[in-house]
């Protein structure tokens, strides 16, 4: 299978980071997600019953970053996409978490995760 839904830029703030200031503060990452789907059956309906709902899916997102609080993005990323692919029945993710802030002459640092295999089928959307 090779259909996917995406979501890009999804904005979210958290406390992240390893040194004390980071600590006390609130700061911004963009989420970027690739979902494995079969999009078939969504279309031949065009019911969103069979589709990954991508609007609860990023508010899901948004408040499990937004009520977590860890030293290390690559915690976050895993911990993302083991919730993703178990509340969503994803077979497959890539995820990318981007922290803008973290390298003042970057644009962002941040982690790259896949996990499942981008072949199965999602069993919740059959």
């Amino acid at each position: 299978m090779s259909d996917k839904v995406f979501i890009n830029g999804l904005r979210a703030e958290t406390v992240i980071g390893v040194y004390d200031w980071e600590r006390k503060i609130r700061q911004p990452l963009l989420v970027d997600l690739e979902l494995a789907t079969d999009v078939a059956k969504a279309a031949e309906t065009d019911s969103i019953e069979h589709a990954l709902d991508y609007a609860t899916i990023s508010n899901r997102v948004v408040q499990e970053v937004e009520a977590s609080s860890h030293q290390l993005i690559e915690t976050l990323a895993e911990r993302l996409a083991t919730m993703i692919r178990n509340e969503f029945g994803v077979s497959w993710l890539r995820l990318r978490i981007t922290k803008p802030t973290a390298v003042s002459n970057a644009e962002g640092v941040g982690v790259i995760i896949e996990r499942g295999s981008p072949t199965a089928v999602s069993a919740t959307l059959e």
